[in-house]
């Protein structure tokens, strides 16, 4: 049996996953994150952590998010946010520049890439710090 919530993927594997496959899945992860960083800072209703959550995981909020781990970022892992940044994207949302949703993609990119290599506590290193006031 797989088990989805560990995948253990070869290196080579992983660098085979386009960056908008790496964005789509990371794309899941920061999701999960935000919704669990609200869960636990409390004080929402239902419909008040919803409005929340997508204010947070739109594009413009990720770009601003991104900004603040560039500096932290190893060669390896700036390799892959480039490669996310430079991602070939069909449609932006009207409500974000090409910018910011290539900014983005980058981030999702990189949370993607280290989800599917398990490496949990350098994603939640990188959260904690785009979470912060």
């Amino acid at each position: 049996m797989n088990d989805y919530f560990h995948p253990e993927l070869t290196r080579d594997h992983i660098l085979e996953i386009s960056s908008i496959g790496l964005a789509h899945m990371g794309d899941a992860v920061f999701e999960l994150l935000v919704r669990t960083w609200l869960c636990t800072h409390g004080g929402a209703t239902g419909k008040g952590m919803h409005r929340a959550a997508i204010r947070l995981v739109c594009a413009e909020s990720q770009a601003e998010k991104a900004e603040k781990i560039l500096p932290l970022l190893t060669e390896e892992e700036q390799a892959v946010f480039r490669r996310g940044r430079n991602a070939q994207v069909h449609s932006v949302p009207a409500h974000a520049s090409r910018a910011q949703y290539a900014e983005a993609t980058a981030l999702e990119a990189l949370l993607g890439w280290l989800h599917l290599q398990g490496r949990t506590e350098r994603i939640n290193e990188l959260f904690c710090r785009m979470m912060e006031e």
